[in-house]
């Protein structure tokens, strides 16, 4: 008989803590951006960018060791593969890369399924790999490139899953892509849409996270901003559904400096999320500038502004809350491709 209560009990608050379902337009998705803290990204930062992870090369050990992190986190939230099973890693193989001698790496893949809309995806990006160790023995930490968005995506991953925890599950699906490669020309990502694991016609908008941790050059008296490029590339929709969000929400100085067409930079091409774009998904990539630690040694934990890493990374959990709910996903009004 105690074991027939028991079981019965340990069976009670299984069921207490799954929650039913409840309709989505009650939740108060403020609630969840407020679970994204400056402490548990500054806890999370000093461990990914810390001198046991050698800078992160891609293929090298300290990768490897950054991947097997991100998947650690991932269970320990329980937040499962889309390839299934304990498996995280979209191999990427040696022979896509073209410069230098790299070995085989990994995208690192976790899964929110989403309710009502499930076949549509929405991609929230960043790369994980830096630079490694120079000749000297100098460690290229990478906290800001880009362990800062990497660790953005933890904290994102983190506040749906609660929000999934109360019964409230985003329609749509959201895939947390952290890609290997970046910094060898965006060949983590390319492999990606050369290989996706959802259909990139039912891909319906990525987020892309890289540098959001500092202040950039010429910024000190800006306040809270980021930089938003490709925002109106593709989808009118997109950027004035991230406008008022914002505005809604946060009030972030959101600054188009680098998303202008002519733009010297050429910032637009020079991370993930244009893999994205040219196949016509809309994006938005998420961005604080280059500063003086930029690809150097220097660029280590104890330089990030965790208060405005918390707020940026919370802008983004807000952008992605409206585009996985919203009825329709974002119109592509600008494409570039030839109709099929």
């Amino acid at each position: 008989m105690k074991k027939i209560v028991l079981c019965a009990l340990a069976i009670s608050i299984v069921a207490c803590k799954a929650q039913q379902p409840k309709d989505i337009e009650e939740a108060n998705p403020v609630e969840y951006a407020n679970t994204i803290t400056a402490s548990e990204l500054k806890d999370h930062l000093y461990t990914f960018a810390s001198d046991e992870f050698m800078g992160r090369e891609t293929g090298e050990p300290g990768q490897k060791m950054a991947a097997e992190y991100l998947k650690k986190e991932y269970q320990t939230l329980g937040i499962p593969s889309p390839l299934g099973a304990d498996d995280y890693f979209q191999e990427v193989p040696s022979s896509v890369f073209t410069r230098g001698d790299v070995k085989d790496t990994e995208n690192v893949l976790a899964y929110i399924k989403g309710s009502s809309l499930p076949e549509e995806v929405l991609v929230i990006s960043s790369h994980y790999d830096h630079l490694g160790v120079d000749a000297e023995g100098n460690i290229f930490n990478g906290a800001d490139d880009d362990g800062s968005g990497t660790v953005a995506i933890l904290e994102i991953a983190e506040a749906f899953k609660k929000a999934r925890e109360d019964g409230f599950t985003p329609k749509r699906s959201i895939l947390f892509l952290n890609v290997t490669g970046e910094e060898k020309g965006l060949v983590g990502s390319k492999y990606y849409t050369d290989n996706p694991v959802f259909p990139l016609s039912q891909t319906v908008a990525n987020l892309n996270i890289d540098m959001i941790g500092r202040i950039g050059e010429g910024m000190e008296s800006a306040g809270d901003y980021v930089y938003l490029i490709g925002s109106d590339r593709l989808s009118t929709e997109l950027h004035d559904l991230s406008e008022e969000v914002n505005n809604k929400y946060l009030n972030v100085n959101l600054d188009y400096t680098f998303n202008e067409e002519g733009d010297p930079n050429r910032f637009y091409f020079r991370s993930d999320h244009y893999n994205f774009a040219k196949n016509d998904i809309p994006v938005i990539f998420y961005f604080n500038g280059v500063h003086e630690d930029y690809h150097r040694p220097t660029d280590t934990a104890d330089k990030i502004e965790y208060d405005l890493l918390a707020k940026r990374a919370k802008l983004i959990f807000l952008t992605a809350w409206e585009v996985a709910n919203r009825d329709e996903r974002p119109f592509v009004d600008k494409p570039t491709l030839p109709k099929s």
